[in-house]
């Protein structure tokens, strides 16, 4: 069976990430979107989520490997919700599994976008108490 594109999005999203290839990792972004980079700490837009991952990069020492162990998208019209399950590890860190949340959007001319990317999931709510 085919992947869904939005799945293959993801892959090239997680691909480019890794190879700290940030224009390509953006065009996979809507232009208002929203991305969690930490806990009551969002950005908004391509720019701003450029930047974020330039950042990224260099709090995880150029050595990020985010990979996907199983995603669930539910699609409804333009609109489709993805849980995944994210693996993400680094030279710094002790490798960990997220249950990350995105949302995204088709677009009449380009297609899929997310819209929203939160790799923490419902674990935001652990923070906001």
């Amino acid at each position: 069976m085919a992947q869904h594109p939005i799945e293959l999005l993801i892959n090239k999203a997680d691909s480019a990430i890794n190879a700290e290839d940030f224009d390509t990792l953006i065009d996979i972004y809507a232009e208002n979107a929203v991305l969690v980079v930490k806990p009551g700490m969002n950005v908004i837009g391509k720019e701003q989520i450029k930047k974020a991952f330039i950042a990224i990069a260099a709090y995880f020492e150029h050595s990020l490997d985010v990979t996907q162990a199983g995603l669930e998208i539910l699609e409804s019209g333009d609109t489709a919700l993805v849980l995944a399950k994210t693996k993400v590890s680094a030279n710094n860190q002790p490798p960990l599994e997220r249950k990350a949340t995105y949302v995204f959007q088709h677009f009449a001319q380009k297609g899929w976008l997310c819209v929203i990317d939160n790799s923490y999931g419902h674990d935001l709510l652990e923070h906001t108490q």
